[in-house]
């Protein structure tokens, strides 16, 4: 059974946990998301998230499989984009962080985040959800096009963990 919930602040060290395992076991995968330990996701950066109920956590056997981020705050090059809908500040959802663990790969994990995602940008009344994804990360574009995403543009953005990378942004319209 897969489940997806808010996370807790009682939950840091797990969720912490998560994500290095993560970037552990995609060290030398061919897709990655570029992401690197203690850089980002950030403690400081995830407790922060759980604070204000924006961290979710898909629970599948009982541990921590997939995690995302989900606010109302974007990278400020995201403005540079033509994006398909017109909507201002405090009007579309960013997913951030976005993460299934390679254990639990090819079981639609990833869809069903993304798929709850959309379900939460929808109850809140926002015109669309939007990302960011490494060029290059097939797999997570697949997915996302899957879901119902538009590829939107691609920029050069600066994150701490990647530095200055391009990067492929994509939007779902509500």
């Amino acid at each position: 059974m897969f489940t997806i919930r808010i996370g807790s602040v009682e939950e840091l060290e797990k969720v912490k946990a998560f994500y290095d395992s993560l970037i552990e076991e995609v060290q030398n995968a061919e897709y990655k998301p570029g992401w690197k330990k203690d850089i980002y996701p950030r403690e400081e950066m995830l407790k922060e998230a759980l604070e204000k109920k924006e961290l979710y956590i898909g629970e599948a056997e009982g541990k921590i499989a997939a995690c995302m981020i989900l606010n109302l705050v974007c990278n400020e090059r995201y403005q540079e984009i033509s994006w398909k809908t017109q909507a201002g500040p405090g009007e579309v959802m960013t997913v951030h962080t976005f993460g299934v663990h390679p254990g639990f790969s090819g079981r639609g994990l990833g869809t069903r985040m993304m798929e709850e995602a959309v379900k939460i940008a929808e109850d809140m009344g926002l015109k669309a959800l939007r990302l960011d994804v490494l060029e290059g990360n097939l797999p997570a574009e697949r997915l996302y096009e899957k879901v119902g995403f538009q590829y939107a543009g691609s920029l050069n953005i600066f994150y701490e963990d990647t530095g200055w990378a391009d990067f492929n942004l994509y939007e779902y319209e509500i």
